[in-house]
């Protein structure tokens, strides 16, 4: 099987464009199928071409963007992680309140129902096509239902229930007006096609097989299955409480564990920087500079200069504890706040740009009249005195010269990765029985990743890694929720957690703020004084955005499509 290249312009059938495009009904609706579906499934394509080609463009829809993907914001500038650098952007509408059924701030309504409807032509279609090898047409099969349940899973993590359309190819014949599912009849949805798509998928890829890098296997079936289980069953989408949903959940995480395939990848950095054992699926790109020209600090150039688009909260830099594990206000952390970023959390080192950190050829200044934050200010630099650093490398193996200007590399976005699995079923099982045993458990994930970061073990009795082993439910629940919000940082991952622990009243109500530096001299008797209660941005959340409203377009097509709960009016 040759590598299958996302980025891969196919033949387009002109009635799936017409999705795009169609003003008069809904987005799971479009003209009648043409004549091109029997060039694209062609009897006589004895390998497929067209019809393989046809699934690849299913794939660069249907496989989340991650990184620098609403208008040029990561989505994680919607929370309190991050603000966007640049003022009054699409993004900011999720921190001050603005979104409405008429600002629309992504595409995912229309895209899920445009690549659900390519999948169910496909599946409609693609036994036309004699290949030569049958087991071909049936990895096909599972990778295309995959991509529909990512596409479900895509809009009801933002919905909450939606229009479920099944295998059917819906034509102007067809009643179009349908009412929205239930999220629980989605959800299943959603679990009965990983579960059916398990004993057929394709093996379970890892880096080693790079010829089928970025296909969808078995182990996106059982990834998507937890993660999907565990939205489920968080306070948002369970309001009682159920711990039999907890229960399940976690047994889906610990069913991809115990295969005992994948594993952390020893070093943090390679998952995010290259082509990593721990991802179990990525958006996979060719190499390229285009998150560092997004991202990098302003004082930069490649081919054209860093935009330094997203500011990292002070909020988030303080929830990176110290190396020896503990939380920076915890008593024998060793923080300074005179020397606020020693001896952190190392993960802290790969994730944030910070005032003084060597990057390239020379140290970040992010002080007040720096190369990274001039005054006076450009229209776009750091509002916090941070920017991000994840994701982006500069080639530096700690030998020779340091590069001069940052390159191009595989900019693979981890959909889904091991780390994750074990954040999942920690807090899964913490949450089903409030017992020693399951909140061992937990610990032992938490570990396992501390462990992997390079915290220090430590000798202190009652402790490993920083953790206490003698916590209750609630604080092993912070310290798990804590330690998701480090190990994944801008993995579009915070910006759901708030939303389906419904916290995003507490976290997204007030202010988000940055550090201000002063510096005073120079060279090596300049001295630095830091200011963190730097007011960046008045924030506002309302119990209504724990959910989108529905496109204002589709409600004037569909009647019978009804908006979440508080956008009704």
């Amino acid at each position: 099987m040759r590598i299958l290249n996302i980025k891969k312009v196919t033949v387009a059938v002109i009635v799936i464009a017409a999705v795009q495009t169609a003003c008069k009904k809904p987005l799971y609706e479009t003209e009648p199928i043409g004549r091109d579906i029997n060039y694209t499934f062609d009897v006589l394509d004895s390998i497929g071409t067209q019809a393989e080609g046809f699934l690849t463009d299913i794939y660069a829809s249907g496989i989340p963007r991650g990184y620098n993907r609403i208008a040029n914001d990561v989505l994680d500038a919607g929370s309190d992680d991050a603000v966007s650098s640049a003022s009054s952007t699409q993004i900011e509408r999720f921190l001050t309140g603005q979104i409405s059924p008429v600002n629309v701030v992504d595409g995912v309504w229309e895209n899920s129902y445009s690549t659900i409807r390519k999948v169910n032509i496909f599946l409609a279609n693609i036994d036309k096509v004699p290949h030569k090898d049958p087991q071909v047409i049936t990895f096909w099969k599972t990778e295309a239902r995959l991509l529909r349940a990512i596409a479900y899973f895509e809009m009801i993590k933002r919905y909450g229930g939606v229009p479920m359309i099944g295998d059917k190819v819906l034509t102007v014949d067809d009643d179009l007006e349908l009412a929205k599912n239930s999220y629980e009849e989605c959800v299943e949805y959603i679990v009965k096609e990983c579960d059916e798509v398990i004993p057929l998928a394709r093996p379970i890829i890892v880096a080693e097989n790079n010829g089928d890098y970025g296909r969808l296997h078995k182990g996106v079936a059982y990834a998507l299955k937890a993660r999907v289980l565990l939205y489920a069953a968080s306070k948002l989408n369970n309001p009682s409480n159920d711990a039999g949903k907890w229960a399940r959940a976690a047994q889906a995480s610990k069913d991809l564990i115990d295969l005992n395939i994948y594993a952390l990848d020893p070093i943090y950095l390679n998952v995010f920087v290259g082509i990593s054992p721990e991802v179990i699926l990525s958006r996979t790109a060719s190499p390229n500079s285009n998150l560092e020209t997004l991202n990098a600090p302003i004082g930069y150039t490649g081919t054209v200069e860093s935009s330094g688009r997203t500011s990292p909260t002070q909020e988030l830099v303080d929830a990176f504890g110290m190396v020896n594990g503990k939380a920076i206000k915890e008593a024998g952390s060793g923080y300074n706040p005179a020397s606020p970023y020693d001896n952190r959390d190392p993960r802290f080192y790969h994730t944030i740009f910070f005032d003084g950190v060597y990057w390239l050829n020379r140290p970040i200044e992010t002080f007040d009249g720096g190369l990274d934050r001039p005054v006076p200010a450009k229209n776009v630099q750091t509002r916090t005195g941070y920017y991000m650093r994840k994701f982006l490398w500069d080639g530096y193996n700690g030998a020779g010269a340091r590069p001069t200007q940052y390159i191009e590399i595989n900019h693979n976005f981890p959909v889904f990765r091991y780390a994750e699995v074990l954040l999942n079923y920690a807090e899964a099982i913490n949450e089903a029985a409030n017992n020693a045993s399951n909140r061992q458990e937990a610990i032992n994930q938490l570990i396992a990743l501390r462990e992997r970061a390079g915290i220090a073990k430590g000798s202190t009795p009652g402790y490993d890694y920083g953790l206490k082993l003698a916590m209750n439910q609630a604080e092993l629940r912070e310290a798990i929720r804590n330690e998701r919000r480090v190990e994944m940082a801008f993995e579009e991952q915070r910006f759901w957690d708030i939303r389906r622990w419904k916290i995003a009243e507490e976290v997204l109500n007030g202010s988000l703020h940055g550090v201000r530096i002063t510096k005073t001299g120079t060279g090596a008797s300049a001295v630095y004084s830091y200011d963190f209660n730097d007011e960046v941005l008045k924030v506002n959340f309302e119990p209504k955005m724990y959910h989108y409203p529905f496109p204002l377009s589709e409600i004037l097509k569909n009647q019978n499509l009804i908006q979440p709960e508080g956008w009704q009016n």
